[in-house]
């Protein structure tokens, strides 16, 4: 069976048996508590292919928070705008200017100093993957230390790293949802990863953390001298929005097409100095894209 009728099957049982709920957001949600998809890469890349997955979208925010970024500047000056949602309504709500969200997009882009107060995020997923700051004020490179362990202890059970920091929760734009990563190395060579998800947008956000799971897989398999093998991912408050359903339903009308293939065409000498250039999704042909919009 194609994996993707996993993920498939999760929308489904959301929409026939998932508990209505209002949220944080008051679009409402229908949820499911505790939920596993598993995928082998040896199958191909995980980038679904019943609606398009905007994968170069999806890789550059992996990037950026390997970079340890916590400002939306550099996403925008690559055209990625799916964080600026939360930083403009704080400057709305800060400043009383009814702002678009283009121009304020602008204003980010072309002013360093604006982009400095109004961009950051606080210390979301890049500052505590790499620069988590200990009671005694040093930070610890999360990053950096996994792939020092892969390398010379690739049988620990210590193979992860994590963003939920509870004293600095409440500075960032939005705790982190997936917020704790583990990796697990076979005796063949293999390079697995497993990421747990709090809370898990499954039409919008869902597909995009799977995409980023499955290529840090195989990034750190690539610099570590593994092959990639299975992803495994945990959610915990799995949800549709209700404003998501009706495209949740056409998107079941869809039968899968073959998974692609990731091509990466430069092997840097660090994780850490990766473009979205080195990367290709050979053979993706999906199904069209279908809109949503996002609840914040």
């Amino acid at each position: 069976m194609h994996g993707e009728h996993h993920y498939l099957e999760l929308l489904r049982q959301l929409i026939e048996r998932g508990d209505e709920r209002i949220d944080r957001t008051g679009v409402g949600t229908r949820a499911l508590f505790g939920q596993t998809l598993r995928f082998d890469l040896a199958d191909g890349f995980p980038a679904l292919t019943t609606k398009r997955l905007y994968w170069r979208t999806a890789f550059k925010e992996m990037l950026w928070m390997l970079a340890g970024g916590t400002n939306i500047r550099p996403l925008l000056q690559q055209n990625v705008r799916i964080w600026t949602d939360w930083p403009l309504r704080h400057y709305r709500e800060a400043s009383g200017e009814a702002i678009g969200q283009e121009e304020f997009e602008r204003r980010i882009v072309e002013d360093e100093g604006f982009a400095a107060r109004w961009g950051e995020l606080g210390p979301v997923y890049g500052k505590q993957w790499r620069r988590w700051r200990t009671a005694d004020g040093r930070e610890i490179d999360q990053i950096s230390g996994l792939l020092e362990e892969l390398r010379s202890n690739p049988g620990s059970r210590r193979l992860l790293f994590d963003g939920w920091n509870v004293g600095e929760l409440e500075q960032m734009a939005l705790p982190p949802c997936h917020k704790h990563y583990q990796f697990f190395v076979a005796r063949d060579g293999r390079l697995s990863g497993g990421m747990v998800q709090r809370s898990a947008d499954c039409f919008l956000g869902l597909p995009f953390n799977l995409a980023n799971l499955a290529l840090l897989t195989h990034l750190l398999a690539e610099q570590t001298g593994y092959r990639p093998g299975e992803i495994v991912w945990f959610g915990f408050d799995v949800h549709l929005y209700l404003n998501h359903i009706p495209q949740a339903r056409l998107q079941l009308e869809r039968e899968p097409r073959p998974w692609p293939r990731l091509a990466i065409k430069r092997h840097p000498s660090s994780l850490f100095d990766y473009t979205i250039d080195d990367f290709e999704l050979e053979g993706y042909d999906p199904h069209p894209s279908i809109a949503a919009e996002v609840a914040v």
